[in-house]
């Protein structure tokens, strides 16, 4: 049996809905759109994210020489769809030791991204973005600027738009944060029809449980 849903912004219990309300709710923070149990990294996960997704499922492909898949995630029900995605990584960073890398797209409002980030509000902040961009991605052949979001000290976060989405990217620990600009990663939707990857998969990634 999965785990039971999480509140996307801290990750704490759910009230789960009733007769009352069709809604998940936190103490904390209202009414929310659950953070589901991740997935384990496998084809099964992949599809079932392709299926239920209502946001892009981004990854980058090529991979990075030496990273693996290294599981899936998302915050919706069956009721309203998967609403915020996520796509784990992990590989060598580029000083020594691993390196995990989480991509996540979600809807404004969900707070799965500012939350994996260390965020206290539901999305990056008003003039995140005021300045020149820190990195870019290839989003589906065209670039998405990136500009750094300051949040929790051990990691580096990254926050942009991308199809009316919010796209995050954020790595483990806070130097591998330099990877999202410097490899020029491109991204691509794995909801798309066209993308049957060959995706090599790796051990379940703990970020996942934040």
């Amino acid at each position: 049996m999965r785990a039971a849903p999480t509140c996307p912004r801290c990750f704490g219990s759910l009230h789960a809905p009733s007769v009352w309300s069709s809604a998940w709710r936190c103490d904390a923070h209202g009414d929310v759109l659950p953070y589901q149990p991740p997935w384990q990294p496998s084809v099964a996960a992949v599809e079932a994210m392709r299926k239920s997704s209502a946001v892009p499922v981004w990854l980058p492909w090529p991979l990075p020489p030496g990273w693996l898949v290294s599981g899936f995630a998302e915050a919706g029900d069956e009721r309203t769809g998967g609403r915020a995605s996520v796509v784990a990584l992990s590989g060598p960073s580029v000083t020594m030791g691993p390196a995990d890398l989480l991509i996540i797209a979600e809807e404004p409002g969900v707070g799965l991204g500012a939350a994996f980030a260390g965020l206290d509000g539901p999305d990056p902040g008003a003039g995140f973005d005021a300045g020149p961009p820190n990195a870019k991605v290839d989003v589906l052949g065209h670039p998405a600027p990136l500009w750094c979001v300051v949040g929790a000290a051990d990691r580096a976060a990254y926050a942009g738009e991308a199809m009316g989405n919010w796209l995050w990217t954020i790595a483990w620990p806070a130097e591998a944060g330099c990877l999202i600009a410097l490899l020029q990663l491109s991204l691509r939707d794995l909801r798309e029809h066209d993308q049957d990857l060959d995706l090599p998969f790796g051990a379940f990634s703990p970020r996942l449980e934040d």
